[in-house]
């Protein structure tokens, strides 16, 4: 299998096959991050779209160095998907919509394994750490937002989010 690193290089000397294979590889992550937090698949559908849109029109953006691919695409679709929560009026909601997709079950398989893993660690933590956590990343709430909801310091929510980060990526890595 050919690495991420070595597809986005391809990717930047416009590698349209790169793109697919980035694609095939972490579009149902990103998809789902997405979806995750908007409740909503065509928004879900468009967040998906406008990152890799973003990605074909600069590779550059991602950083080897500041970790790796699917960790930096899931960033970007919870923060774009949290934009579009942002900017989504009331009347805008719909039900959702269930899309049937032909899985990939090598990709299945391993990412069955890394949500093991989370679930694992998730479950390990202090309740506290582990709820500022699911705020932040499966509500889409900023930090304000979770001090306010949960009534503790703002420092206190960033140590517990940061902290639990720290394992999860641990945990992975192992």
């Amino acid at each position: 299998m050919t690495s991420d690193l070595a597809l986005v290089t391809a990717l930047r000397s416009g590698d349209q096959g790169a793109m697919a294979a980035l694609y095939d590889r972490f579009s149902s992550i990103v998809y789902a991050v997405a979806l995750r937090v908007l409740h909503d698949t065509g928004a879900a559908e468009d967040v998906l779209q406008d990152i890799f849109m973003q990605l074909w029109r600069n590779p550059g953006a991602f950083d080897a160095s500041r970790g790796n691919m699917a960790s930096w695409l899931a960033v970007i679709a919870r923060n774009r998907a949290i934009d579009a929560l942002r900017r989504r009026r009331p009347q805008d909601d719909i039900e959702n919509v269930i899309v049937s997709v032909e899985p990939d079950l090598a990709s299945e398989a391993d990412r069955s394994r890394a949500m093991e893993k989370i679930r694992g660690a998730l479950q390990g933590m202090p309740p506290p750490q582990r709820s500022a956590l699911e705020m932040a990343y499966f509500e889409g709430l900023t930090h304000s937002e979770i001090a306010e909801k949960t009534g503790e310091p703002l420092g206190t929510v960033k140590t517990r989010i940061r902290t639990g980060l720290i394992s999860l990526r641990k945990v992975l890595a192992a």
